[in-house]
């Protein structure tokens, strides 16, 4: 018999959020890491509001719904909000019930600026590096670093003089613009749109675009990011940042430290010693002598420094395409940095509920 295509609409529902959810859904086991972390993050939050008023977002649902921006690849906060109004799982991770209203994108956005000032979300990456570290995932002594790009969110047509005159106004929406025979660099040129963004290329055979770099230091046990940086686009901020990223979790003990050929300087590995860490990093011989010698490379050490530190890429690919910070859908190093360490804490998220038993 055929079934009727008739809707009948139901006035009231007996089953509840947490009964519709699949007890091994994997958004479980990430909610209840999340949840540990915002706990204790708790007298943080109280800190940043006022003890009366209007009352604002909670910001753990804030970062709870920021987290599912990055695990479902959701390119704005128009779309998170539109998803919140009628995905039933979307609510359940954020908490809110199923009457509950969602909120408006620009109330929602500017309750998240609020949580720029202190540090929330590098607040929030370490304590789920707390939990990975209870639970015996970390090494403390073999680290990588690198860096990669992130396309900021300007185009070429907005670097223009810093103090030529302005330009006229030109017809049409989107008139074309002809760059060539000009030159146009950092110290004479500045993005209208981004400011702080930098025209840069990563090799002469990459085109130069306006962006950032994304710094990651990562444990090679486990592949989890333990560091986390956003800088301008420079030729030496990589190194810069490996020193400063190093230094926050070496203390006194001996480390290594795996990196490609970028960070195969003479400074760069003399800088490492001097901070009591062994430079495992490729060797950049080709028409230059590399500052890495034998007394480095006969250790075994080296050779598996060599195969694990390809696995920084892993945490790239996924940051950049699941998370979505390929092209950042923000302006300004210190939104973008923040929206870059909470793309990490997503992944750490996530490779944490395959490493943790269940249960």
């Amino acid at each position: 018999m055929r079934g009727p295509d008739a809707q009948q609409p139901e006035m009231f529902s007996y089953v509840g959020l947490e009964e519709r959810i699949p007890a091994d859904h994997p958004l479980r086991a990430i909610r209840a890491m999340a949840d540990r972390a915002l706990r204790e993050l708790s007298p943080l939050f109280s800190k940043l509001y006022a003890l009366s008023g209007r009352e604002s977002i909670p910001p753990e649902r804030l970062l709870r719904a920021l987290l599912l921006q990055s695990l479902f690849s959701i390119r704005s906060e128009r779309q998170l909000m539109e998803q919140l109004q009628y995905n039933l799982l979307f609510r359940w991770f954020v908490n809110l019930n199923i009457d509950d209203p969602v909120w408006d994108v620009t109330v929602f956005t500017k309750n998240r600026d609020r949580l720029l000032g202190g540090e929330v979300a590098q607040a929030f990456f370490e304590q789920v590096l707390a939990q990975a570290r209870q639970a015996d995932l970390l090494s403390s002594e073999h680290f990588t670093v690198d860096g990669t790009l992130i396309e900021a969110w300007a185009s070429h047509k907005s670097f223009k003089p810093k103090d030529g005159p302005p330009e006229p106004p030109r017809e049409g929406r989107n008139p074309e613009v002809d760059f060539r025979k000009e030159k146009r660099s950092n110290a004479t040129h500045q993005s209208t749109t981004d400011p702080e963004a930098r025209l840069y290329r990563k090799s002469e055979a990459a085109p130069a675009q306006l962006c950032y770099i994304g710094h990651v230091l990562m444990e090679n046990r486990n592949g989890l990011a333990v560091g986390a940086r956003l800088t301008q686009a420079t030729g030496t901020a990589e190194c810069e940042s490996a020193l400063d990223l190093i230094g926050e979790v070496s203390g006194n003990r001996r480390v290594t430290l795996g990196g490609d050929k970028a960070y195969d300087t003479r400074d760069h590995v003399d800088a490492l010693r001097s901070l009591n860490v062994t430079p495992h990093v490729a060797q950049n011989d080709n028409r230059r002598k590399s500052a890495i010698d034998r007394r480095t490379t006969h250790h075994p050490g080296y050779a598996v420094s060599m195969r694990k530190r390809k696995r920084v890429e892993e945490i790239f690919g996924w940051v950049k395409t699941v998370g979505v910070m390929r092209k950042t859908r923000h302006k300004g190093s210190e939104l973008v940095g923040w929206m870059f360490t909470m793309a990490l804490t997503a992944y750490n998220l996530v490779r944490m509920r395959q490493l943790v038993p269940a249960g």
